[in-house]
């Protein structure tokens, strides 16, 4: 019982802030009475009938939810796995590289520069308006995190590492998936997080071009159609969406560098455990 009562007061403190933010959004906006700002509590029941239908005793997922949910969660997760193997096998490449980096450097800058949205109206010229255009918009959003946070994690292998391979003539494959990658793991991970996080707001400007369905598509709707409730439905799932992914790619991590030391330790004060 008291480490039920320890784990709920402990949910409590970390919430204690969201939850303060919300009833007070919950007053001001019913003091303000705006139709652009619904309260809260608006927000939920508006959710409830755009995500559900049905009575409660035979709760189902609605249409919107296989129409728009999942499509748009596919293209965040198909373009972010793209943009992690070609930037993790970019970055390892010019990390190991200082010439091929002395070459490039200035190209990545300079397209690492160019905001991705402008360039919806080429990818529009050069893939039509499929998802192939949306896809390749999140890829060159997203990507230049993982390219970059790998260069660094590769480049800052130890030196006495390097010498022990040379010493033992260890073979440059195995060098690299046994030695070099794992070193780089933190620093990868850190612009995987990043990339995803890009990759969600690029899927929602992608989809609000000259597409029928996904989140995007359904949040510029209910602008256009003044349904100012609905839209707030979306937007709040989109923070709901990019925290929960978040939580699960960190509990990934974690699972994936727990072999190094401290590592327990590191993720306990990231927590607040």
């Amino acid at each position: 019982m008291s480490k039920a009562a320890g784990a709920v007061g402990n949910f409590l403190l970390k919430w204690s802030l969201a939850i303060a933010l919300v009833v007070v959004w919950e007053l001001a906006t019913t003091a303000a009475g705006s139709v652009f700002f619904p309260r809260p509590t608006e927000i939920v029941a508006a959710a409830f009938d755009v995500w559900f239908s049905g009575a409660a005793s035979q709760l189902y997922l609605a249409e919107t939810v296989f129409e728009d949910v999942l499509p748009s969660l596919g293209r965040v997760f198909g373009s972010w796995a793209i943009a992690v193997v070609v930037g993790v096998a970019l970055g390892t490449a010019l990390g190991r590289s200082q010439v091929a980096l002395d070459y490039t450097g200035p190209l990545l800058s300079f397209m690492r520069a160019v905001p991705p949205p402008a360039l919806i109206p080429v990818f529009l010229v050069l893939f039509g308006i499929d998802n192939t255009m949306k896809v390749v918009t999140i890829v060159f959003g997203s990507i230049w995190p993982i390219i970059l946070n790998t260069v660094d994690g590769v480049r800052s292998v130890h030196p006495l590492q390097q010498e022990t391979a040379r010493s033992f003539r260890t073979p440059r494959p195995y060098w690299i998936m046994m030695v070099v990658l794992p070193a780089a793991l933190p620093k990868i991970f850190a612009g995987m997080r990043l990339a995803l996080s890009l990759a969600l707001i690029l899927m929602v400007i992608a989809e609000m071009v000259g597409t029928t369905n996904g989140i995007g598509f359904e949040l510029i709707s209910a602008q256009q159609s003044f349904d100012f409730t609905t839209m707030w439905v979306w937007i709040a799932l989109l923070g709901v969406l990019g925290y929960g992914l978040n939580a699960m790619l960190l509990a990934v991590e974690r699972r994936a560098l727990s072999w190094q030391p401290g590592r327990s330790a590191a993720d306990a004060k990231t927590t607040g455990a």
